[in-house]
Order: structure tokens, then C-alpha cells, then sequence
């Protein structure tokens, strides 16, 4: 059977798979293009390789929570529709409780275990890449132990953040992690800054006094000053309550005679480049290639002249 390039090139076009695997399809199914997309959708693996390379930083948090354990996870898929489906978010929480229940070391040993008697979840992601189209992957999970009360809080299915702290009630490790989810701090407290982190700052508020005329000693001070600010805007401690700014976290935490042992704050597509599509541009490129092949001459296949 002769299988035209055409058919191949829609057939590419319609699932993201490689030439070969599309023209092997369009034998099997003599030719038929509807055919050949499903039978490509039945098998996904060529189109999951393919779209790997896609980037997907859309998609969810999820939280799973059993007593004083919880576990977060990221999975990221390319569209914001993708990502509210059903499908895509029951996946991603049967991975937060597999992660939770089973305790696994890697992303690895979590994405090879399964749930309820299916597949592994790599299996499972495959074969929604070749349901839905898109390419998707589970980014990361984290699980945390508290020795008093934890918290967790999800924002919108995008931000999700879970604290443990030493002490404390549910109410206020609650209020907590909303707090990591609105306000996004680096660190529990000024000792976790590291020391290059702080040298750095140093340098930067130092080179900034160099044109205020005033003597060394004072300016070592507004340097320390402005550090001290810096340090509070940038740990959990030291940042204003979100829910009451009059009140420090620290103050809020001392009040009630606990203490702050770990948090976790993971955002959707955080650190992930976006692929900023040009709109314009690919108008313009689309104009240009109609205009050069109008403009063909008689040795290109173009019309003659006289």
C-alpha cells in the first residue's frame, strides 16, 4: 500500500509521534488517518517520549495527611484546562497517598509503586500523556513528620505547604502554613541563613552606602540595620503575621509555647521556564514563507517568465 507523505505529516501532526512510528500505523490500519490516531493513542509510548520534551509547568499540588505525617506532591502538565480535569487531579492524589503510605527514598521508587492494583504510576502517567495529549511528569514529593501538630494548607489546587511544629495546637499550625503559602519565606529563622547568603547581602547593602557621607562606624551600622530588615523579610520568624501584621511569627509562636521544626512551600511550575509564544512573530514567518513561495522562479517549480 502506498502511504503518501501527507498522511504521515497529519498523522504527526494530530499525535506528536516520530515519522516511522506513524507511518508503520497507517500500514496497519491501510491508510485509515482516524484509525491510525487511535490505534497511536492506544499505544502512547511514541508520543509520550516525544512530548517529553515540552514544557510543562502547569498543573497541581496535592496534600495527603495521617495524624501527624502528611506528604505533598507536584505533578505539571502543559495546559491550566489539563490541569482542573478530573483525571489529572485523581492521579495526582493517589500519588500523594502512595507517597505518604509507602514512604518511598526517590521520585523513582514512587513513580515505579502503584495503587489499588494498577499499573505503576509510570505506566499510569503514560497513559494519560496519550489520553490527554499532553506531556506530563510528577516533579517532586516531600513527606514530614511532626513531633507535635502539623499543618497543611492548599491554595487553589496551585500552592501547597504543610508545617510541623514542636508544641503548638492544629489551629495554629493551620494558620501557619497558610502563612508559608501566602507570604513565602525562605527560612524558619536567621540561623538557617547561610553564611554565603549573608556575606552577599552584606556586600550589596555596603556598595550601596559608598556615595553617603557619613563616618564608618555609623555606616557599618545602617548595614547591619538594613541586614537585620533583610533577615526579617526573608524568614518566617521574622516576617509580620499574615493574618494579624501588628504581630510578628516569632511573637505568634513564642505566645504559644512552640516552636517551628520544618516547612515545606511547593508552587506550581516554581523555577520552570515558560515558553513565552510569540504571536506576532509567528504571523510574520508564516507571511514571509507564502510570499517566497509565490515568488518562485522557473527552476524551483515556480511560474516562468517571458
Amino acid at each position: 500500500m502506498n502511504i503518501t507523505a501527507d498522511s504521515v505529516k497529519q498523522l504527526r501532526e494530530r499525535t506528536g509521534a516520530g515519522m516511522m512510528e506513524c507511518k508503520k500505523a497507517l500500514v496497519e490500519t491501510k491508510g485509515d488517518l482516524d484509525a491510525a490516531a487511535e490505534l497511536m493513542r492506544k499505544t502512547g509510548l511514541a508520543k509520550a517520549d516525544k512530548k517529553a520534551a515540552r514544557v510543562a509547568a502547569e498543573g497541581t499540588v496535592a496534600a495527603e495527611r495521617g495524624g501527624n505525617r502528611a506528604a505533598l506532591v507536584e505533578v505539571n502538565c502543559e495546559t491550566d484546562f489539563v490541569a482542573r480535569s478530573d483525571e489529572f487531579q485523581a492521579f495526582a492524589r493517589e500519588l500523594a497517598k502512595t507517597a505518604l503510605a509507602n514512604s518511598p527514598d526517590t521520585l523513582a521508587a514512587l513513580l515505579a509503586s502503584s495503587s489499588h492494583g494498577a499499573g505503576s504510576f509510570e505506566e499510569q502517567r503514560r497513559a494519560l500523556i496519550a489520553k490527554i495529549g499532553e506531556n506530563i511528569s510528577v516533579r517532586r514529593f516531600v513527606r514530614v513528620s511532626a513531633p507535635g501538630a502539623l499543618g497543611t494548607y492548599i491554595h487553589g489546587s496551585r500552592i501547597g505547604s504543610l508545617v510541623a511544629l514542636e508544641g503548638g495546637d492544629e489551629a495554629l499550625a493551620r494558620d501557619l502554613a497558610m502563612h508559608v503559602a501566602a507570604v513565602n519565606p525562605a527560612y524558619v529563622d536567621a540561623g538557617e541563613v547561610p553564611a554565603a547568603v549573608l556575606d552577599k547581602e552584606r556586600e550589596i547593602l555596603t556598595e550601596q552606602t559608598k556615595g553617603e557621607k557619613k563616618p564608618p562606624d555609623i555606616i557599618a551600622k545602617m548595614v547591619e540595620g538594613r541586614l537585620r530588615k533583610y533577615l526579617a523579610e526573608i524568614t518566617l520568624m521574622g516576617q509580620p503575621f499574615v493574618k494579624d501584621p501588628d504581630t510578628t511569627v516569632e511573637k505568634l509562636v513564642k505566645k504559644a509555647g512552640a516552636k517551628i521544626v520544618k516547612f515545606v512551600r511547593y508552587e506550581v511550575g516554581a523555577g520552570i521556564e515558560k515558553k513565552q509564544d510569540d504571536f506576532v512573530k509567528d504571523v510574520m514567518d508564516q507571511v514571509k514563507a507564502q510570499d517566497k513561495d509565490k515568488g518562485k522562479g522557473p527552476d524551483d517549480g515556480g511560474p516562468k517568465k517571458h
